[in-house]
């Protein structure tokens, strides 16, 4: 099984969720960052698709969203993972998940995760710094990363019995 992951990385928290992933998701697996990489692919190469994001001011990065709305439709046939990472718990964390992916895309995934966060202000520019002080009284570098979350979300695809 071959599996692509696209995602976004502000600070690199998602890219260490990748990481991850790849080290720990059976079969071949490409990942790309959308805002870095200009790696061409072509969907059609891959049975597993898996998209992930960090939440920044209440939304997933604006390179996700048009990734999921240009390949909408081939996505639908995919087996397709989603996670997000945000520093939120709770019905707040689902409330940023349903946001970020389209109904019908959480519908059809056979995994979705929650993979916790990280502030990193550390790597922040003065706004970012500001914001997070202002919002989470936050001045420091913190993490939350859920290792077990995203251990359980390999875990989830792995045995995902395909019937293509």
């Amino acid at each position: 099984m071959n599996s692509l992951i696209v995602y976004c990385s502000s600070h690199g928290t998602t890219e260490k969720a990748v990481g991850l992933l790849c080290e720990n998701l059976e079969g071949g697996v490409l990942s790309v960052d959308l805002k870095r990489e200009k790696t061409l692919f072509d969907l059609k190469d891959f049975d597993r698709v898996i998209i992930g994001g960090s939440i920044h001011a209440g939304q997933i990065q604006r390179k996700i969203k048009k990734f999921i709305q240009t390949h909408h439709d081939e996505l639908l046939e995919k087996e397709v993972g989603l996670f997000l990472v945000c520093m939120r718990d709770g019905e707040t964390a689902i409330e940023q998940f349903n946001h970020a992916f389209p109904q019908d895309l959480r519908k059809n995934s056979v995994a979705m995760g929650l993979f916790g966060g990280e502030f990193i202000v550390s790597k922040m520019n003065f706004f970012e710094r500001q914001v997070v002080k202002k919002v989470d009284g936050v001045m420091s570098d913190q993490t939350k990363l859920d290792i077990e979350a995203i251990m359980e979300f390999a875990s989830r695809l792995n045995h995902v019995k395909s019937f293509v």
